[in-house]
């Protein structure tokens, strides 16, 4: 059952899951991407890659990491406030994404509870992995996320 809108530390359910939609990644995305912020040869220049440890043009793991929050920001929780990070317990690339690659992101709650510095508000972890179309993971982020908790009203 998708949460409502906004939703409330109280709305997540463990071992709830979801999966976002897809977004197909050219080779001008990868290059463009890493001029800009990973400007390596493996990620900017297809002939100079074939020479490199990846065998071939790369997309950078930030770029990955960027695709991955954008699938996730787009079809993935909405608190209330926004999707706050409060850090990241696990970061991989276990394969790289390549030009063509289509990726999409599965989802599961994995903790929700009180914060203890902030009794208002709550901290969730959710795993976050990234497959390609052949469904290889090519992803594997485990974030923290700072949710708000369902205010009370005052009865009046």
């Amino acid at each position: 059952m998708p949460l409502p809108v906004p939703c409330y530390l109280e709305d997540f359910v463990i071992g709830e899951r979801a999966v976002s939609g897809s977004v197909t990644v050219s080779e001008s995305d990868i290059i463009t991407f890493a001029k800009q912020f990973d400007p390596q040869p493996f990620h900017t220049d297809p002939v100079a890659a074939v020479n490199t440890a990846l065998h071939g043009l790369a997309a950078s793991g930030w770029h990955t990491a960027s695709l991955t929050m954008q699938l996730f920001v787009t079809a993935g929780p909405k608190p209330a406030g926004g999707l706050i990070g409060a850090g990241v317990e696990q970061l991989e690339w276990p394969m790289p994404v390549r030009p063509g690659d289509t990726l999409h992101v599965e989802w599961e709650t994995l903790t929700a509870r009180e914060s203890r510095s902030k009794p208002m508000n709550g901290i969730v972890t959710v795993q976050c992995t990234t497959f390609n179309q052949h469904g290889q993971v090519v992803q594997s982020f485990r974030p923290k996320l700072f949710v708000p908790k369902r205010p009370t009203t005052v009865a009046s």
